[in-house]
Protein backbone atom coordinates (compact mmCIF):
# COMPACT_ATOMS: atom_id res chain seq x y z
CA UNK A 1 0.00 0.00 0.00
CA UNK A 2 1.44 3.22 -0.93
CA UNK A 3 1.47 5.72 2.24
CA UNK A 4 3.58 8.78 1.02
CA UNK A 5 3.67 10.43 -2.45
CA UNK A 6 6.67 12.17 -3.06
CA UNK A 7 6.46 14.67 -6.42
CA UNK A 8 8.91 16.44 -8.64
CA UNK A 9 7.92 20.24 -9.89
CA UNK A 10 9.48 20.90 -12.82
CA UNK A 11 7.92 18.63 -15.81
CA UNK A 12 5.70 16.69 -13.17
CA UNK A 13 3.58 18.94 -11.10
CA UNK A 14 4.48 22.50 -13.31
CA UNK A 15 5.69 23.30 -17.07
CA UNK A 16 8.82 23.47 -17.10
CA UNK A 17 8.70 26.46 -18.95
CA UNK A 18 6.72 28.05 -15.98
CA UNK A 19 9.83 27.51 -14.08
CA UNK A 20 12.64 28.64 -16.51
CA UNK A 21 10.71 31.51 -17.58
CA UNK A 22 9.08 33.03 -14.62
CA UNK A 23 11.52 32.10 -11.71
CA UNK A 24 14.58 32.10 -13.46
CA UNK A 25 13.32 35.70 -15.49
CA UNK A 26 12.58 37.44 -11.88
CA UNK A 27 15.62 35.91 -10.60
CA UNK A 28 17.81 37.55 -13.46
CA UNK A 29 16.34 40.34 -13.47
CA UNK A 30 16.55 41.07 -9.70
CA UNK A 31 19.81 39.69 -9.29
CA UNK A 32 22.46 42.65 -9.37
CA UNK A 33 20.38 44.93 -7.04
CA UNK A 34 19.44 42.27 -4.70
CA UNK A 35 22.93 41.59 -4.21
CA UNK A 36 24.53 45.63 -4.03
CA UNK A 37 21.46 46.07 -1.71
CA UNK A 38 21.87 43.10 0.72
CA UNK A 39 25.64 42.29 0.28
CA UNK A 40 26.04 42.81 4.02
CA UNK A 41 22.94 40.97 5.08
CA UNK A 42 21.08 38.53 3.32
CA UNK A 43 23.26 37.92 0.64
CA UNK A 44 26.04 37.93 2.26
CA UNK A 45 26.76 33.97 2.20
CA UNK A 46 25.48 33.86 -1.19
CA UNK A 47 28.53 36.07 -1.83
CA UNK A 48 31.28 34.00 -0.03
CA UNK A 49 29.62 30.62 -1.35
CA UNK A 50 29.96 31.91 -5.12
CA UNK A 51 33.43 33.44 -4.45
CA UNK A 52 34.62 29.38 -3.29
CA UNK A 53 33.34 28.36 -6.09
CA UNK A 54 34.07 29.92 -8.54
CA UNK A 55 37.49 30.57 -7.26
CA UNK A 56 36.98 34.15 -7.57
CA UNK A 57 38.15 35.38 -3.65
CA UNK A 58 37.88 38.99 -4.74
CA UNK A 59 34.63 38.98 -7.14
CA UNK A 60 32.67 42.62 -6.38
CA UNK A 61 28.91 42.13 -6.23
CA UNK A 62 28.71 42.71 -9.83
CA UNK A 63 30.94 40.22 -10.75
CA UNK A 64 28.79 37.75 -8.56
CA UNK A 65 25.84 38.53 -10.69
CA UNK A 66 27.64 37.50 -13.73
CA UNK A 67 28.50 34.39 -12.30
CA UNK A 68 25.25 33.23 -10.81
CA UNK A 69 24.02 34.60 -14.29
CA UNK A 70 25.74 32.61 -15.69
CA UNK A 71 24.84 29.32 -13.98
CA UNK A 72 21.34 29.98 -13.97
CA UNK A 73 21.67 30.19 -17.93
CA UNK A 74 23.25 26.65 -17.56
CA UNK A 75 21.27 25.22 -15.10
CA UNK A 76 23.80 24.44 -12.47
CA UNK A 77 22.37 23.12 -9.43
CA UNK A 78 24.61 25.41 -7.25
CA UNK A 79 23.26 26.12 -3.53
CA UNK A 80 24.07 29.91 -3.74
CA UNK A 81 22.04 30.27 -6.84
CA UNK A 82 19.08 28.53 -5.42
CA UNK A 83 19.51 30.87 -2.03
CA UNK A 84 19.95 33.71 -4.03
CA UNK A 85 16.56 32.47 -6.41
CA UNK A 86 14.67 31.60 -2.80
CA UNK A 87 15.36 35.02 -1.37
CA UNK A 88 14.53 37.18 -4.97
CA UNK A 89 11.47 35.06 -5.94
CA UNK A 90 9.92 35.04 -2.26
CA UNK A 91 9.83 39.47 -2.69
CA UNK A 92 8.04 38.17 -6.14
CA UNK A 93 5.81 36.05 -4.88
CA UNK A 94 4.67 38.59 -1.95
CA UNK A 95 4.14 41.41 -4.45
CA UNK A 96 1.96 39.48 -6.68
CA UNK A 97 4.81 39.35 -9.48
CA UNK A 98 5.07 35.04 -9.28
CA UNK A 99 2.19 32.64 -9.12
CA UNK A 100 2.94 28.99 -9.23
CA UNK A 101 1.91 27.38 -12.45
CA UNK A 102 0.26 23.60 -12.58
CA UNK A 103 -0.94 21.35 -15.50
CA UNK A 104 -4.72 21.16 -15.16
CA UNK A 105 -4.58 17.71 -13.77
CA UNK A 106 -2.72 18.09 -11.16
CA UNK A 107 -4.28 20.07 -8.60
CA UNK A 108 -7.52 17.69 -8.84
CA UNK A 109 -5.45 15.10 -8.37
CA UNK A 110 -3.37 15.94 -5.38
CA UNK A 111 -6.55 16.79 -3.59
CA UNK A 112 -8.02 13.45 -4.31
CA UNK A 113 -4.51 11.79 -3.27
CA UNK A 114 -4.41 13.83 0.33
CA UNK A 115 -8.40 13.20 0.95
CA UNK A 116 -7.64 9.13 0.42
CA UNK A 117 -5.27 9.43 3.17
CA UNK A 118 -1.92 9.51 1.15
CA UNK A 119 1.09 12.31 2.79
CA UNK A 120 2.44 14.20 -0.29
CA UNK A 121 6.19 15.81 -0.22
CA UNK A 122 7.89 17.80 -2.82
CA UNK A 123 11.39 17.17 -3.93
CA UNK A 124 12.51 19.84 -6.05
CA UNK A 125 15.91 20.65 -7.52
CA UNK A 126 14.51 24.53 -6.74
CA UNK A 127 14.95 25.74 -3.31
CA UNK A 128 12.77 24.74 -0.34
CA UNK A 129 12.29 28.19 -0.15
CA UNK A 130 10.71 28.61 -3.60
CA UNK A 131 9.22 25.27 -3.29
CA UNK A 132 6.90 26.39 -0.90
CA UNK A 133 6.04 29.67 -2.32
CA UNK A 134 5.24 27.69 -5.50
CA UNK A 135 2.51 26.29 -3.71
CA UNK A 136 1.04 29.12 -1.26
CA UNK A 137 0.59 31.67 -3.74
CA UNK A 138 -0.19 28.73 -7.07
CA UNK A 139 -2.81 30.48 -9.51
CA UNK A 140 -5.33 27.71 -8.29
CA UNK A 141 -5.08 29.52 -4.52
CA UNK A 142 -3.13 27.95 -0.97
CA UNK A 143 -2.07 24.33 -1.99
CA UNK A 144 0.06 24.21 0.77
CA UNK A 145 -1.88 22.52 3.32
CA UNK A 146 -1.96 19.35 0.71
CA UNK A 147 1.58 18.96 1.38
CA UNK A 148 3.40 17.89 4.40
CA UNK A 149 6.92 18.61 3.72
CA UNK A 150 9.44 19.52 1.20
CA UNK A 151 12.61 18.79 0.27
CA UNK A 152 15.63 20.01 -1.83
CA UNK A 153 19.49 19.75 -2.85
CA UNK A 154 20.27 21.15 0.81
CA UNK A 155 18.32 19.31 2.77
CA UNK A 156 18.10 15.92 0.89
CA UNK A 157 20.91 15.74 -1.62
CA UNK A 158 21.67 15.31 -5.32
CA UNK A 159 18.00 14.12 -7.07
CA UNK A 160 20.09 11.59 -8.79
CA UNK A 161 21.88 10.14 -6.27
CA UNK A 162 19.96 7.06 -4.09
CA UNK A 163 21.44 7.99 -1.01
CA UNK A 164 19.09 11.13 -1.19
CA UNK A 165 16.47 9.21 -1.43
CA UNK A 166 17.06 7.30 1.56
CA UNK A 167 17.71 10.44 3.59
CA UNK A 168 14.20 11.25 2.98
CA UNK A 169 12.42 7.80 3.76
CA UNK A 170 14.68 8.61 7.30
CA UNK A 171 12.29 11.86 7.16
CA UNK A 172 9.10 10.82 6.60
CA UNK A 173 9.47 7.88 9.02
CA UNK A 174 7.67 5.76 5.59
CA UNK A 175 8.80 2.43 4.32
CA UNK A 176 10.37 2.45 0.70
CA UNK A 177 8.01 0.20 -0.36
CA UNK A 178 5.13 2.28 0.86
CA UNK A 179 6.88 5.56 -0.80
CA UNK A 180 5.71 6.35 -4.28
CA UNK A 181 7.85 9.34 -6.61
CA UNK A 182 6.57 10.96 -9.51
CA UNK A 183 9.10 12.80 -11.83
CA UNK A 184 9.49 13.59 -15.39
CA UNK A 185 13.45 12.70 -15.23
CA UNK A 186 14.56 8.95 -15.88
CA UNK A 187 17.61 9.44 -14.22
CA UNK A 188 15.76 10.61 -10.91
CA UNK A 189 13.29 7.43 -11.16
CA UNK A 190 16.87 4.99 -11.45
CA UNK A 191 17.64 6.34 -8.08
CA UNK A 192 14.30 6.26 -6.36
CA UNK A 193 13.84 2.33 -7.73
CA UNK A 194 17.36 1.74 -6.20
CA UNK A 195 16.61 3.03 -2.85
CA UNK A 196 13.69 0.95 -3.01
CA UNK A 197 10.58 3.59 -4.00
CA UNK A 198 7.91 2.96 -6.49
CA UNK A 199 7.97 5.37 -9.05
CA UNK A 200 6.19 6.31 -12.09
CA UNK A 201 7.36 8.73 -14.85
CA UNK A 202 5.13 11.71 -16.00
CA UNK A 203 5.76 12.47 -20.11
CA UNK A 204 3.58 15.41 -21.52
CA UNK A 205 3.83 16.69 -24.82
CA UNK A 206 6.42 19.85 -24.93
CA UNK A 207 8.36 18.37 -21.84
CA UNK A 208 12.23 18.01 -22.41
CA UNK A 209 13.00 14.84 -21.01
CA UNK A 210 11.84 11.51 -22.99
CA UNK A 211 10.37 8.05 -21.46
CA UNK A 212 13.00 5.60 -20.86
CA UNK A 213 12.53 1.99 -20.31
CA UNK A 214 12.34 -0.01 -17.56
CA UNK A 215 9.50 2.28 -15.70
CA UNK A 216 6.20 3.07 -16.32
CA UNK A 217 5.08 6.07 -17.64
CA UNK A 218 2.10 7.96 -18.07
CA UNK A 219 1.19 11.68 -19.59
CA UNK A 220 -1.20 12.79 -16.72
CA UNK A 221 -1.68 12.45 -12.63
CA UNK A 222 -5.28 11.17 -13.95
CA UNK A 223 -3.60 8.41 -15.02
CA UNK A 224 -1.77 7.75 -11.80
CA UNK A 225 -3.61 5.07 -9.31
CA UNK A 226 -1.40 4.75 -5.98
CA UNK A 227 -3.54 1.62 -4.94
CA UNK A 228 -2.22 -0.22 -8.20
CA UNK A 229 1.27 -1.76 -7.89
CA UNK A 230 3.75 0.21 -9.61
CA UNK A 231 7.07 -0.18 -10.39
CA UNK A 232 9.68 -1.20 -7.61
Amino acid sequence: MIRAIVLDIEGTTSPTDSVRTDLYGYTEQHLPTWLAENATGAAGSVIAATRELSVEPTADTARIAEILTGWLHSDVKAEPLKAAQGAICAEGFRAGDLHGRFFDDVVPALRAWHAAGHTLYIYSSGSERNQRDWFTYAEQGNLSPLVTDHFDLVNAGPKREPTSYETITARIAVAPRETLFLSDHPDELDAAVTAGWHVVGIHRPGEPNPPRPPHKWVGSFAEVDPAAPTEQ
